[in-house]
């Protein structure tokens, strides 16, 4: 009942519209009982005594109570399919908004193949259950209450007897629902497996390619697809031993009207009309019981669906505005690292780190791989939060600023390009879509793309595929460093941005990021130390701590881990500077 709470939450002023429409389910299934009413007297009062006056009258009032219900049943099917579809786009808009705000520590726990299915699949549940779980429910019970009491004043006794039957089919029932209700939740677990694999095999494509693993990644997928199919089995064999069962409760129904009705009928406790409404409405006694165990199989459905996305809606994100937040104008650039510790799934990331940029500078970041480098400029843009320790910005923990202006004041390149399947215009304008395609070229042309952008067949205007297909590797990341350079950020994150360019364009760059027209702090995140030509501090990371910091030269005649690398990388030179 916990989840039918929250989903009537989210319709919010559509409420009143839904209410509407199961009453008119209520009614429209209450009509049922009408035309067999008008049809008993138009057996006692016409067929048997054959008098046909009253005939046109019945049959005009038949007539017109069908073609009534008719229209009160499709006004009622329109509204529950409007306000199902609203609340489950209002749905989906918050999960959505959830989602785009949640931390990495979120992102890094939920596969994207998981939260595809919870936002589809899971919400399309969701649909039914509300559009037309709902209102059948309400037909079902309002049809046997309804059917039952017209019974109970036509004959109570043969009512009685049809009415004996209800405590084994809810019996049954009740079983199918214990047996069915976890095996639902394991078909939801199947199906999130292999939409997981299908995405991850889609996005990873060339991989697979690239090695020759086609055919494994046809077993994967084989596999998941063979158990998500065995469980679908097992779940339809549950239900085939007890849909029968409760077909046949249902079909008794009619041998005891035809066998009792007849008897009371032979009697005379029974007139010909009265019979005959009892055998035209059994089937309205014995339909809800038939629908019952399709209901309850959706009903259980949509709750494992509901708890899916619940998980979602009910996830709370560590990182948000504080209350007394504030705007981040245009900051110096003062970067400043105090004690800074970050613990990631109980295995230590960063240790101690502390360390200060002052405006303009540009500061080096090298280690190996695993050392904490992306971590450690993810905190500046608040993708983590420190567990010890504090980030300041100009000498204010950056926690005092709203995301959104700490994060349009700080560009980034980031290690894994991404693209949007979006023209180059659009994807170097992403953070500033009011930049006119003077101020584009120009940031185009200080990261050297517009070199080749300016030759493509459209220009700017050129469709760039899905997460940059067709460009290289060195393209994109000057695509991804204009897009940084474009909302002329206070800090400038490179982080392995070169890393697919050649020297001789590195070289080019590195001189026009000096020349910015535009003051700015940078900070350079790489493996080869050429990227780090005129920083004004290097530091050296590895296992979370800063092992060594200064400047190229004192690093250097250090003769550490930042001079093994250097002579390594610069196999012409000495051993010494």
């Amino acid at each position: 009942m916990s989840q039918l709470k929250w989903v009537w939450e989210y319709m919010g002023d559509k409420r009143a519209a839904y209410v509407a429409g199961l009453i008119l389910a209520g009614i429209t299934a209450g009509m049922i009982i009408i035309n067999p009413m008008l049809a008993q007297r138009l057996i006692d009062e016409v067929v048997v005594p054959a008098n046909p006056a009253p005939l046109l009258r019945l049959l005009l009032m038949m007539l017109g109570v069908q073609l009534l219900r008719s229209s009160l049943r499709y006004i009622m099917v329109i509204v529950m399919e409007l306000k199902s579809t609203e609340t489950m786009t209002e749905i989906r808009r918050r999960m959505y908004d959830i989602i785009q705000g949640q931390d990495y520590r979120f992102l890094d726990k939920m596969r994207t193949g998981n939260l595809m299915t919870r936002m589809t699949s899971d919400l399309d549940m969701l649909r039914h259950f509300v559009a037309w779980i709902c209102y059948q429910f309400v037909d079902a019970v309002v049809l046997f209450a309804a059917t039952i009491t017209f019974f109970m004043f036509v004959n109570w006794k043969l009512a009685l007897c049809l009415a004996a039957i209800t405590p084994f089919i809810l019996y049954l029932s009740q079983r199918f629902m214990t047996r069915i209700r976890p095996r639902f939740v394991l078909l939801r677990e199947k199906l999130t497996k292999l939409s997981t694999g299908v995405t991850e095999n889609i996005d990873g494509n060339r991989v697979v390619k690239a090695f020759a693993r086609e055919e494994y990644e046809k077993q994967q997928f084989e596999t998941n697809n063979a158990d998500y199919r065995d469980t679908s089995y097992e779940n339809a064999l549950i239900a085939a031993k007890y849909y029968p069962l409760l077909e046949a409760l249902s079909q008794i129904l009619l041998v005891i009207t035809l066998i009792v009705g007849g008897l009371f009928l032979i009697n005379g406790e029974m007139t010909p009309g009265q019979y005959m409404s009892f055998s035209s409405l059994t089937w309205a006694l014995s339909q809800p019981f038939r629908m019952m165990g399709l209901l309850l199989a959706d009903f259980q459905r949509f709750n494992a669906a509901a708890n899916m996305i619940t998980e979602v809606l009910n996830s709370k994100t560590s990182i948000f505005d504080k209350p007394d937040a504030i705007k981040l104008i245009r900051p110096a650039g003062r970067v400043e690292f105090k004690s800074v510790g970050f613990t990631l799934e109980d295995t230590m990331i960063l240790d101690n780190i502390s360390f200060k940029v002052e405006p303009g500078q540009t500061i080096g970041i090298l280690g190996s791989t695993g050392a904490g480098k992306t971590v450690l400029m993810n905190m500046l843009l608040r993708f983590y939060e420190p567990d010890t320790g504090e980030v300041l910005l100009d000498g204010v923990n950056i926690q005092k600023y709203t995301l959104s202006s700490l994060r349009r004041r700080i560009g980034i390149a980031m290690q894994e390009v991404f693209l949007f399947s979006d023209t180059v215009y659009a994807n170097i304008s992403y953070g500033r879509p009011d930049l006119d395609p003077d101020s584009i070229r120009q940031q185009a042309v200080i990261a050297d793309a517009d070199s080749f952008v300016s030759k493509m067949s459209n220009g700017y205007e050129t469709i760039v595929g899905e997460r940059g297909v067709g460009l290289s590797g060195g393209q994109r990341q000057r695509i991804a460093l204009a897009r940084a350079l474009a909302v002329k950020p206070a800090v400038l994150i490179l982080d392995d941005t070169t890393s697919a360019v050649d020297s001789e364009t590195e070289g080019y760059i590195q001189d026009q990021l000096r020349n910015l027209d535009y003051p700015c702090t940078k900070i350079i995140i790489a493996q080869r130390i050429t990227s780090f030509r005129g920083a004004d501090m290097i530091l050296v990371m590895d296992q979370g701590r800063i092992v060594e910091r200064g400047t190229h030269e004192e690093l250097v005649s250090n003769k550490g881990f930042y001079h093994h690398i250097w002579h390594l990388q610069n196999s012409a030179g000495p051993a010494e500077s």
